[in-house]
């Protein structure tokens, strides 16, 4: 049996080697305000990616450090707002956020 390699990308947040599956993609996405980041999940987002855990953890240490500008090739101010949701929120075992759980915390019926 031939073992096949898998990609493996390093952390934004706390600079570790870890396979590509067990990390969370993240895009830039412009728009008249600036940029935004949003979690992809999917790995199917168009442009640059970067890579994090979805631990808190690493979400505050790549803030704080301002990882995601250099990572993603982007100046000036980034929100992360919808990232940080999509970081705290409660998982399910699929590893998604669980919706209703989200839509009750900020107010939005599911």
């Amino acid at each position: 049996m031939v073992r096949r390699a898998q990609p493996e990308r390093t952390c934004v947040g706390c600079r570790r080697r870890a396979p590509a599956s067990e990390l969370l993609r993240i895009v830039a996405v412009g728009d008249e305000a600036g940029h935004s980041l949003r979690p992809d999940p999917a790995r199917r987002l168009p442009g640059r990616g970067a890579h994090m855990h979805p631990d808190p953890a690493c979400f505050a240490q790549a803030v704080r450090r301002r990882a995601f500008g250099r990572a993603l090739r982007i100046t000036g101010v980034l929100d992360h707002g919808e990232l940080a949701e999509h970081v705290e929120a409660p998982t399910t075992t699929s590893g998604q956020p669980d919706r209703a759980k989200v839509a009750s915390k900020v107010g939005r019926p599911t």
